[in-house]
């Protein structure tokens, strides 16, 4: 967060209504709910409001002044304000809280910058200035406790389809789509899909990818791996065998005098790809000894 000063265009000397007609001007242009604003206007308002919350209270502006607050509104270290160290100092970031985890500067009856927007916008926007400023990175402690986190089993299937569904804490259930690309592990966001509190926006529901193993495939970057039995007699006269894809069975063709281990590649009948189309379907063949006629290879190649 930049100094609250130079994030509302106003000197260290300003007067109140100074300080007050140079948020107003920022929010009147970069509000959420406001037409003129363009590329980054969320992120604007967010640290306008946030400066607006410090510099607009007589109390925490003298604070600030005193270096007592940052430019969030945080506490600082206050016990060796005299050493000096090249670069700030050595206890630059230290923080205090109260018992509950609170800053023991409370606002004592400033409404910040609810009212301006109040006035601006009518009272149906009397929480925005909170919320807005959580969403665009500011000092967001309450509207990040709305977000939520649950794990969602995700299959080969759901991978190819691109959705899979996850139970939410509170047994809420929700479909949602997965990337093309995505990895074990990897947590998607859920916009708005969060706790809610009266005026603020929805926290968010992170939702952390794990695969589920699949008793045909292995995953493999886009790419799908499968094991196939290949009957002896196929692999040295050649013929068909069948073989599954996630699109349903097909019958590979395979050559007189395969060799066990053999690698078949079926093009895109892998799964969706960050840069567009399907990876393919690498299909291991494995050779399987007859179940029938043992006496007649045995004959040819000797017994054990």
């Amino acid at each position: 967060m930049r100094d609250p000063y130079t994030v509302l265009g106003v000197a260290r000397t300003a007067s109140e209504k100074e300080i007050k007609t140079a948020f107003r001007s920022i929010a009147k242009i970069h509000h959420p709910d406001s037409s003129k604003g363009g590329s980054g206007s969320k992120e604007k308002f967010a640290e306008a409001s946030l400066a607006y919350e410090i510099l607009g209270d007589k109390e925490k502006r003298a604070q600030f002044d005193r270096g007592e607050i940052d430019a969030e509104g945080k506490p600082k270290f206050q016990g060796f304000q005299g050493t000096q160290h090249p670069g700030g100092s050595p206890f630059d970031g230290f923080e205090f809280r109260t018992s509950r985890g609170g800053s023991p500067y409370g606002q004592r009856g400033f409404s910040g910058a609810e009212d301006i927007l109040s006035e601006m916008f009518g009272g149906a926007f009397g929480g925005s200035a909170k919320a807005s400023r959580a969403g665009g990175g500011g000092s967001s402690d309450n509207l990040a406790a709305l977000d939520i986190r649950a794990n969602a089993d995700v299959s080969i299937e759901d991978l190819a389809r691109g959705k899979a569904n996850v139970q939410l804490p509170g047994g809420r259930q929700l479909s949602f789509a997965i990337p093309a690309g995505a990895k074990d592990g990897q947590t998607i966001k859920l916009s708005g899909q969060g706790k809610k509190q009266p005026g603020a926006n929805a926290g968010d529901a992170l939702v952390t990818l794990k695969f589920v193993r699949h008793p045909l495939y292995s995953a493999d970057g886009g790419d799908l791996r499968l094991n196939a039995d290949l009957p002896l007699e196929t692999a040295v006269s050649g013929g068909k065998i069948p073989v599954e894809t996630l699109d349903g069975k097909i019958a590979l063709s395979v050559p007189a005098w395969t060799d066990s281990g053999k690698v078949f590649r079926l093009k895109g009948k892998g799964l969706p790809l960050k840069s567009g189309g399907h990876g393919d379907l690498l299909v291991t063949v494995l050779i399987r000894l007859p179940d029938k006629g043992r006496e007649a290879l045995e004959t040819i190649y000797g017994k054990p």
